[in-house]
């Protein structure tokens, strides 16, 4: 028999339970509150402890650079900070535009602004991006001066933590002071007296009201913000600086209302911060410099003059051609066959965008990337008179197509490269095989992801127009990879040994053959120079990207044509502007024959063409003077005209053939026109 129940006591095991099933607000919010705290705390002393930031409490110095061209002239100074501000010395109208647009409560908060962390992070989270930040000064100093730039938790963590005993152990003004003494303000500035001198010729605490509030809002994008660059950008900027002054009560409405936006004052003679070059190679010199402080100069392996006559060449095709045919930006890239780069040229001007499209956009390079696919085949057998088939072809459903359409019947290699066959470079990829000359690519240099479908043999994967030049220099050299440097060995000091590769001997004299056709004979004629000349054109599709990239003494070059938007042009080819501008500028190079050593029968090759090409010119030029001569006769003239002994007509020496051995026929085909090849 079952014991009667006690009702109550049953309920309160009901109660018990439904507590243990069904734990109370209170008791989440205070378990929620122990894990955050927990977590908190386990942060910090990973922070402080594990991997502790600051060390000393005083900014690592960083030393100014001077970088000088190759033959020891200054060209550029980078780096550092001049003599430091004092933040209590300044007027009230510099001090107060860096806190009314960076920080408003500066002045109150203990290092970290809550308020300003939440309102951003609020902003942000319905904005669906990063629209406002919520760094204080005293954070983007511990950031600036004390940690790395990378995004992890851990480092925003060490930044948080850090500003707090900043904050604890420095005044306001000397937390300032640091700060501005610090913080980049674009053209290579660092720290606001640099900053003032470069673009308005002052000392900080001379700058008006309007020059202060240029400097204060370049602070969030030194770049894009740069007067020198974007002058309306900086002063829509400025105009916000001082709004925030007058709403924090800095300035009075009525000043604000008559100011005049400042306009920068750069001298003449001051130099750059930054060049195409010197943006290549400063970050190599920062990460490699172990002074903490002072002037460090850097030897380069810039030539001036070629840098010059690259400019020139560039701009002044550009300048001339660009608009009609809408291609707005162009590239250089010059080295020698070592890999000293002596002359770089990222874009028209540095000013207007600091981008190099030389080092940095990964273009599609065409056609003349084939110079891998034809290596491929050489080192695997085949020969310049080796024949391929120049009919249309589909592989995998994919159908590749020859310029204009154009087939015919089977090509010499020599000839398929010269003629830039698209259809015969996919079935040389496809005999030798992809991973060949993906292979081949890769010992040229080419360290891009290279796609492994069929298409790959057209150049449709992206490189950078230095690794393409670098791929060139190696056939030139005759030994792979050529490494592209920009930076010469301090005196006693061995530069960085690189591996190198000898390429196979006869491989290289075939290519050399193959790069001498296509600009002598093929798509390249454009370019050809009076010395032996070697290169290869490249277009995209649509005509978005046009390249020439070859060799002539003791230079290979690279020249790039397109529009960063990545429109097509208006029917620019490798053969066109790029090839004029790499003739414009090679011209002006002062090459020498000798200082590109080729093989003795390559140059008897080449001597016999050069010959044969002339004897043709030579006799396309009579046969036009004929031609022009037959329209001014008369029928009855035209009738008479055989019927007259040669030695009556008195124009014997003008209508001969040309003859090789004589004299006066040598010096008159001695300077053929390239332009007619």
């Amino acid at each position: 028999m079952t014991e009667p129940v006690d009702q109550g006591l049953a309920e309160t095991w009901r109660l018990r339970l439904r507590r243990l099933r069904r734990p109370g607000w209170r008791s989440i919010t205070k378990w929620s509150g122990a894990a955050v705290l927990a977590l908190l705390l386990a942060a910090i002393a990973w922070a402080t402890w594990v991997a502790p930031p600051w060390g000393p409490m005083q900014p690592a110095g960083k030393p100014t650079f001077i970088f000088l061209s190759a033959d020891g002239t200054p060209i550029a100074r980078r780096g550092g900070q001049d003599a430091p501000v004092d933040a209590a010395k300044l007027p009230l109208q510099v001090r107060g535009a860096f806190i009314a647009i960076e920080d408003r409560r500066f002045a109150s908060h203990h290092g970290v602004d809550l308020r300003g962390l939440l309102r951003a992070t609020w902003r942000n989270a319905r904005a669906g991006g990063v629209v406002e930040g919520g760094s204080t000064i005293t954070q983007q100093l511990a950031k600036t001066a004390f940690l790395s730039s990378d995004r992890k938790i851990g480092r925003k963590v060490q930044e948080l933590i850090l500003a707090v005993w900043l904050d604890a152990w420095l005044s306001k003004d000397e937390i300032l002071s640091r700060y501005l003494s610090s913080i980049y303000f674009g053209d290579g500035a660092y720290g606001l007296r640099a900053a003032a001198r470069h673009y308005f010729q002052k000392a900080p605490e001379d700058l008006t009201l309007a020059q202060a509030a240029m400097l204060a809002g370049m602070v969030k994008a030194p770049s894009r913000l740069n007067p020198t660059n974007d002058l309306r950008a900086a002063q829509a900027r400025s105009r916000l600086v001082l709004a925030a002054m007058s709403e924090e009560g800095m300035v009075k409405p009525a000043r604000l209302a008559g100011i005049r936006l400042a306009v920068p004052h750069v001298a003449n003679d001051e130099l750059p911060g930054g060049t195409y070059f010197v943006d290549w190679i400063a970050p190599q010199v920062e990460a490699a410099a172990k002074q903490e402080a002072g002037q460090v100069q850097v030897r380069t392996t810039l030539d001036r003059g070629l840098q010059k006559a690259a400019i020139d060449a560039l701009t002044g095709v550009l300048n001339s051609q660009g608009a009609a045919l809408h291609a707005t930006q162009a590239a250089i890239v010059v080295m020698r066959a070592d890999g000293q780069v002596v002359a770089m040229v990222g874009g028209r001007s540095h000013q207007s965008s600091p981008f190099n499209r030389a080092t940095q956009a990964r273009r599609q390079p065409g056609s003349a990337f084939k110079l891998a696919v034809y290596l491929a085949a050489m080192e695997h057998g085949s020969s310049p008179d080796s024949i391929v088939e120049n009919s249309p072809l589909t592989i995998d459903q994919w159908t590749p197509h020859n310029y204009g359409n154009r087939y015919g019947p089977p090509l010499r290699l020599r000839d398929a490269f010269a003629q830039s066959s698209n259809v015969a470079a996919v079935r040389i990829a496809e005999k030798v095989g992809r991973g060949q000359v993906t292979a081949a690519a890769r010992q040229l240099g080419i360290e891009s992801p290279i796609a492994s479908g069929p298409s790959m043999a057209l150049g449709t994967s992206g490189t950078t127009l230095l690794e393409l030049t670098s791929a060139y220099a190696s056939i030139a050299a005759g030994a792979y990879p050529v490494k592209p440097r920009g930076l010469v060995a301090p005196a006693g000091a061995a530069p960085a040994a690189t591996a190198l590769h000898r390429l196979d001997p006869r491989a290289r004299e075939a290519m050399l053959d193959l790069l001498w056709t296509a600009t002598n004979q093929g798509t390249g004629r454009a370019a050809a120079l009076a010395i032996p000349t070697f290169g290869k054109t490249g277009t995209t599709q649509n005509h978005r990207d046009a390249l020439f990239v070859g060799f002539a003494g003791g230079l290979i070059t690279g020249v790039w044509v397109g529009n960063d938007d990545n429109t097509p042009m208006r029917g620019v080819t490798g053969g066109s502007l790029p090839a004029q501008i790499w003739r414009r500028f090679m011209s002006q190079a002062d090459l020498r024959e000798s200082d590109l050593p080729l093989p003795t029968t390559l140059q008897e090759a080449i001597f016999e063409r050069q010959e044969a090409m002339r004897a043709a010119a030579a006799e396309r030029e009579a046969a036009a003077m004929e031609d022009a001569e037959d329209e001014e006769m008369s029928p009855l003239e035209r009738f008479f005209e055989p019927l007259i002994p040669r030695f009556l007509r008195g124009d014997s020496d003008r209508r001969r053939r040309y003859d090789p051995e004589d004299r006066d026929d040598r010096r008159r085909y001695d300077e053929p026109s390239y332009d007619e090849w």
